[in-house]
């Protein structure tokens, strides 16, 4: 089996994965540290069978992810974010390419936003007092899978 049938296939694991964690997040606002650290740890074999060297792309790689794991760890730590969703987010984020990591983040934001509109609107109706809780899962795993497509499954990147 060829590197490129690999990673490939652990794309569309990783792409499972994201699922899964987004409907759980929908389903108990609860994402499991098994299911974050699969999706973390199936990072090296992916970043191995895509080419990439140990320095600097994947030391690279790492600092990056991790980098962004500690803002949303700061976010975390007022109470704006899940720990389930921050470690999601890092673990995620090992795998999206470098020039996307900004692109990404704005398309997670931006879901983020949306669904958070959706959750206080669907408060409001109910006429609920409890406190808005987003299933961020949800906005993490777009983004995660826009940024899988706009990277290794968009045939017309080359485009341009």
């Amino acid at each position: 089996m060829d590197s490129g049938t690999i990673s490939l296939g652990l794309m569309a694991v990783l792409g499972l994965l994201m699922i899964a964690a987004a409907i759980s997040d929908l389903r108990s606002r609860t994402i499991s540290n098994e299911l974050n650290a699969a999706v973390a740890l199936l990072a090296i074999p992916f970043w191995i069978a895509s080419g990439l060297a140990i320095w600097p792309d994947i030391a690279l790689q790492f600092a990056a992810a991790f980098a962004v794991f500690l803002v949303f760890a700061g976010l975390f730590a007022i109470g704006a974010m899940g720990g389930g969703d921050v470690k999601m987010i890092g673990a995620v984020m090992l795998w999206i390419p470098l020039p996307l990591f900004m692109p990404t983040l704005t398309v997670m934001a931006i879901g983020g936003g949306i669904l958070s509109a959706i959750m206080l609107i669907h408060l409001k109706l109910r006429r609920s007092d409890k406190p808005v809780e987003v299933p961020y899962g949800v906005a993490i795993a777009a983004a995660g899978l826009w940024a899988l497509h706009q990277q290794y499954l968009n045939q017309f990147q080359a485009i341009g």
